[in-house]
């Protein structure tokens, strides 16, 4: 009754409380920027020129904001891996291009904050029976595409585990490289995940979706 009071309260003298998507990317932003323990409500408040009292208009308190969190990051990381594994595409080769473009830094794949949510998960138990369930989830969608386009189990999985495995220690050694570097390596990385070569015509597509221009000579000679 007493919190209800507080609420009315603000509701009256502040006029705006912002929306539960508001205090989740502040919530969000803080955490990717200074760590689990700065996700608490007057902070959060204070940075958004917000009452306290806003807060429980959307979240019952801290825990189910931290919830929230971890489903936000559920939603769009894994979320978006399981899109790309099932978008349409006519070759494997051009399979593992829509995966691979999620993670460039145009793509809706978040790697900071899969990063800080792995490094929750060495704080919480039940975070990392999150994180470890996600891991599988993901591994399942890409290892279900290899299947799509006729591997066998085996080699599915050690090929999903590949390409999993290689993106997720991107992230977590943070490995900082230019696009144009990371798109010079993409045609390797496509032949070693899959044993075959991108064609041109799938490069071509694949950097123009990403807002790329290829250099004119020397970038498919090795193809």
């Amino acid at each position: 009754m007493e919190q209800q009071d507080l609420m009315r309260t603000d509701e009256k003298t502040s006029g705006w409380r912002g929306s539960r998507e508001v205090w989740l990317e502040a919530a969000k932003e803080a955490f990717l920027d200074s760590g689990l323990d700065a996700v608490k409500i007057q902070p959060l408040a204070s940075r958004l020129g917000l009452a306290r009292t806003s807060f429980y208009w959307f979240f019952k308190d801290r825990a189910a904001l931290l919830a929230a969190l971890l489903d936000l990051w559920e939603e769009g990381n894994s979320g978006s891996l399981i899109a790309a594994t099932d978008a349409y595409a006519e070759t494997v080769t051009e399979a593992v291009l829509n995966l691979i473009g999620i993670f460039l830094d145009d793509g809706p794949f978040e790697p900071r904050l899969d990063l800080a949510v792995r490094g929750w998960a060495h704080r919480s138990e039940e975070v990392a029976i999150r994180v470890n369930s996600a891991d599988e989830v993901r591994l399942a969608a890409i290892r279900a595409m290899f299947r799509r386009f006729g591997y066998p189990e085996g080699a599915a999985d050690v090929r999903a585990r590949t390409v999993y495995l290689v993106q997720i220690g991107y992230i977590s050694m943070q490995v900082s490289e230019s696009l144009e570097t990371r798109m010079a390596r993409i045609p390797d990385y496509v032949k070693t995940f899959t044993g075959r070569a991108p064609t041109a015509r799938e490069l071509d597509r694949f950097h123009a979706a990403h807002g790329f221009a290829a250099p004119e000579a020397g970038g498919r000679a090795a193809l």
